[in-house]
C-alpha cells in the first residue's frame, strides 16, 4: 500500500508522518490487497485565525472500483486524521462486501468433468 501524504500551511513532522501511517493500516487493513495507492492531504484551513480548521483528505484508489474519499475537519490535525481514516475504512469495508455480493457467480463444472 503506497502512502502520499501532502500538507498545506504547515510542515510534515516525522511523528505526523508516523501517525497516519499507522492509522491507515489499521483502519484500512481489510481491503489492503484491493488498494492501489492513498493519498492523504493535510491542510489548514483558516490559517492563522484558529478554530475548527485542520483538514484531513483521505483518497484510497482501488482496483477495480471507484476511488474512495474520506474527509473530515477538526481543531486538532489528530482527531481529524483519526475520524477521517476510520470513516475511510467503513466506506471500504462497505464497498468490498457490496462488490463481494453482486460479483458473478464461478460457472458450474460440467457435469462429464465430475465423472471419473
Amino acid at each position: 500500500m503506497q502512502i502520499t501524504i501532502h500538507t498545506q500551511g504547515f510542515s510534515l513532522t516525522p511523528g505526523l508522518r508516523a501517525h497516519v501511517e499507522k492509522r491507515l493500516a489499521y483502519a484500512l487493513a481489510n481491503g489492503d490487497g484491493s488498494i492501489l495507492r492513498i493519498t492523504v492531504r493535510l491542510s489548514d484551513v483558516n490559517g492563522p485565525r484558529g478554530g475548527d480548521d485542520k483538514r484531513c483528505l483521505i483518497e484510497a484508489r482501488l482496483k477495480h472500483a471507484p476511488a474512495v474519499v474520506s474527509e473530515d475537519v477538526e481543531a486538532d490535525l489528530y482527531v481529524a486524521i483519526d475520524r477521517a481514516a476510520e470513516r475511510a475504512g467503513r466506506t471500504l469495508g462497505r464497498r468490498l462486501a457490496r462488490q463481494r455480493a453482486f460479483a458473478p457467480a464461478m460457472p458450474a463444472a460440467p457435469e462429464d468433468a465430475l465423472q471419473p
